[in-house]
């Protein structure tokens, strides 16, 4: 038994994680590659390796000829005289193998049979990394921050070395040296030099992949996350439903006093995250993603894709968000083209007003479906106009989940360090149409 190799082969398979029937193999392709430097050409060269004890044999098959003299190339060809050497039986014209002792081999040969085994680990220990981070793609890591690169970051995962680009940073972020970060692994290529994984902390899925890790819920499929819209470094919207009625989408994702919640926050840095419910009338889906803003009325059109919001008066700013942010990224999670006015800008604006909806057209067609429900003093009475649920009208702020940083739960209101300021939006409240 051959000891040594055994223990050998038993301590790579552990580091490595290479399996030791690829290292047997390993091995053989380095002891042909010897022989064929050695004796010049391997093609009648056999190797036999034992899996149990490690116990190798090299041999060569040669032809047994009459005398020396008619051995045309010793490689091949055996004379009778030392065949019976070997074996007492042998008799011209048999195939006789013939032992090859490896420390016959020179220096060179051995180089390169070692150089081949080295070769072959290399090789399998790439592969390994890269199919286990392959398994990973689209997942969440945690890592630790190794250098700067330029502006790039190099992250250790483990066994490999990821790579943060410029474009897929927060630029609000800075981290530092040995630091343990989460990111989301964009894509991984198997290359010459290992496989090169590249990785994100600006991908919306980042946020999705750390709510299914932190709720039960969402991991066994109770609740489901249906749609996501990100600003990285500021804000999120996730609209949240539940397949089981009795579990509270919402506040599963939020947790006892914010618990769920905050651990997600604070691994974003501070960045805020509006959860909203979700809801397949497109009018109750917009009203909740433009939480914590009220609203009045919603005419959205789902074949076209679009929506005019009408807000109060003094909700206005705080509807579009700073710099547009609100409604940018309730269009963004709704897929909605979202038109938001307010009351005084809605009587004179077109489609803003529900008489645009029944003229003489639809006038038949929605008999009934609405009974003046707007009033000369420009607000919109009791009953809802409905066309494939797409009119939503509500005097309250609607089940959105919105959360402050001690945990308690408002309707309406924001999670994160700061609210919503109704003088923020620093745009034209008159241009307030928001593409997705």
């Amino acid at each position: 038994m051959n000891k040594e190799l055994m223990e050998a082969l038993d301590i790579l398979e552990k580091e490595k994680e290479i399996s030791k029937e690829t290292l047997f193999e390993a091995i053989e392709n380095s002891l042909l590659t010897a022989c064929k430097n050695h004796f010049g050409k391997a093609d009648n060269v056999h190797v036999e390796i034992d899996r149990e004890t490690c116990d190798f044999l090299v041999y060569a098959e040669k032809e047994v000829v009459e005398t020396a003299e008619d051995v045309e190339d010793s490689c091949l060809q055996i004379s009778l005289e030392d065949a019976r050497a070997i074996s007492e039986k042998a008799q011209v014209g048999d195939m006789l193998h013939v032992e090859i002792q490896s420390k016959e081999f020179g220096r060179i040969a051995t180089q390169n049979a070692k150089n081949v085994i080295l070769q072959k680990i290399r090789e399998e220990e790439r592969s390994v990394i890269f199919n286990q981070y392959y398994e990973k793609e689209k997942d969440v890591v945690t890592g630790v921050v190794q250098r700067y690169v330029g502006r790039n970051i190099s992250i250790n995962l483990g066994k490999a070395d990821a790579m943060l680009s410029e474009s897929e940073q927060v630029k609000s972020e800075v981290f530092r040296p040995t630091e343990r970060i989460k990111v989301y692994i964009l894509e991984v290529k198997n290359t010459p030099k290992g496989p090169r994984i590249n990785v994100s902390r600006t991908h919306p899925e980042l946020v999705k992949r750390l709510f299914e890790s932190e709720v039960t819920e969402i991991r066994d499929g109770t609740v489901e996350i249906r749609s996501i819209a990100r600003e990285a470094g500021s804000r999120t919207k996730i609209a949240v439903w539940s397949n089981n009625p009795n579990v509270d989408a919402v506040g599963a994702c939020v947790g006892m006093n914010g618990a769920r919640v905050n651990a997600i926050v604070e691994e974003l840095r501070g960045e805020k995250i509006d959860i909203v419910n979700w809801d397949d009338n497109p009018g109750n889906l917009i009203q909740n993603a433009l939480s914590p803003a009220k609203i009045v009325a919603v005419f959205a059109d789902p074949d076209e894709k679009t929506a005019k919001v009408v807000v109060p008066d003094y909700q206005l700013s705080l509807a579009i968000g700073k710099e547009g942010q609100n409604a940018r990224l309730a269009a963004r999670l709704t897929g909605y083209k979202i038109d938001i006015k307010s009351e005084t800008q809605a009587k004179d604006a077109p489609g803003f007003r529900y008489e645009d909806y029944v003229d003489d057209e639809y006038e038949e067609e929605y008999d009934g479906a609405y009974d003046g429900s707007y009033e000369e003093d420009g607000s919109y009475g009791n009953n809802a106009y409905e066309e494939s649920g797409a009119y939503k009208e509500s005097d309250a702020y609607g089940e959105s989940g919105s959360y402050e940083e001690n945990g308690a739960y408002e309707e309406g209101g924001a999670y994160g360090e700061e609210d919503y300021e109704e003088d923020g939006y620093s745009g034209n409240p008159d241009d307030a149409s928001v593409e997705e």
